[in-house]
């Protein structure tokens, strides 16, 4: 690590987060707000709205992220590198722009950027920069200068975090994981057509395999979930829903269902595979284990810390 004791290289962490509603009546107007200018009728939000009812009315993004901040101080503070960490949304409370104003106001000129999505594309990736420019641009210009870290979806922690919440979950463990029992891993659907899909893809798969060579999975499958708008846009396939059943179809009687492309277990994950997902389980007669995402894993938070102190010894 570059700098001295007394003036490290950053003064602050800043995790870059999607945001979600945290009172049953916030949930339309969050829905509203991340689907502006998309066309998506009404009648289709308040269906979504139903699906955040159904598991708990509210998004457990934001008490998540809280987790993961908490922790990644803490660890940072434990390796000599004792700075705040502030977490800003893009879509609900704290807004971006307002932890942007909250950094202003307490000093702080050079933060360590982490966008909390593990798989690069445009929509995962680059508006969440964008969004800290027009961040700075509402604070009248100011905001810290920011670094980001890179992408950690093959990081050695980060797959561990991974092959660990799928151990957990399962009961089965690395070296002696059964053939009949294949991983499902899932991500965010995106269209074909948007910007960066293809590294996407290489990421979640890179993500994939590097999971399952830890556990000495001899069977995985990347689908996907959570796709929306337009039903005739080709979106990356297959649907969870689909693989699920034509594993049943083949003969095979238990399955492993990680979302390997989130980060949290927020209404997303839990509508989409403990509702829908296990829904459909039962009705093809294949047993399920649900695997969590990385959440607050010690060893996502490794990941994290770890990146900090990596870019931190870089060249300016």
């Amino acid at each position: 690590m570059t700098g001295s004791a007394e003036t490290p290289p950053v003064d602050s962490v800043l995790l870059l987060a999607f945001g979600g509603p945290t009172r049953p009546e916030h949930i339309l107007p969050y829905l509203k707000l991340v689907t502006c200018g998309r066309g998506i009728p009404e009648e289709r939000l308040k269906g979504v709205e139903r699906h955040y009812l159904e598991v708990g009315g509210r998004s457990a993004y934001n008490a998540r992220t809280e987790e993961l901040r908490l922790a990644l101080e803490k660890w940072l503070a434990r390796h000599d590198l004792p700075v705040p960490v502030y977490a800003g949304m893009r879509n609900w409370d704290p807004y971006l722009f307002d932890t942007v104003h909250a950094m202003n106001r307490a000093g702080h000129r050079r933060a360590a950027g982490i966008i909390l999505s593990a798989h690069r594309c445009e929509a995962s990736w680059e508006r969440y920069m964008g969004d800290y420019r027009r961040a700075r641009l509402v604070n009248h210009g100011t905001a810290p200068a920011i670094t980001y870290l890179d992408a950690v979806f093959e990081d050695r922690h980060f797959l561990e975090a991974n092959a660990q919440c799928i151990e957990s979950a399962s009961g089965y463990r690395r070296g002696q994981w059964p053939a009949g029992v294949p991983v499902l891993f899932t991500a965010h659907s995106i269209p074909l057509a948007m910007p960066g899909r293809d590294t996407y893809e290489q990421d979640l798969r890179r993500s994939c395999e590097g999971v399952a060579r830890l556990l000495g999975v001899p069977d995985w499958e990347l689908a996907y979930q959570s796709r929306s708008g337009d039903p005739r846009t080709p979106w990356l396939e297959p649907d969870v829903g689909e693989a699920l059943r034509a594993r049943a179809a083949a003969g095979v009687q238990e399955v492993v269902v990680q979302a390997i492309g989130f980060l949290s277990d927020h209404v997303e994950v839990r509508f989409d595979l403990d509702v829908e997902a296990r829904q459909i389980c039962q009705a093809v007669g294949l047993r399920m284990h649900r695997a969590p995402c990385v959440n607050s894993h010690p060893e996502f938070v490794a990941a994290l810390g770890e990146g900090v102190l990596r870019r931190l010894a870089q060249p300016a």
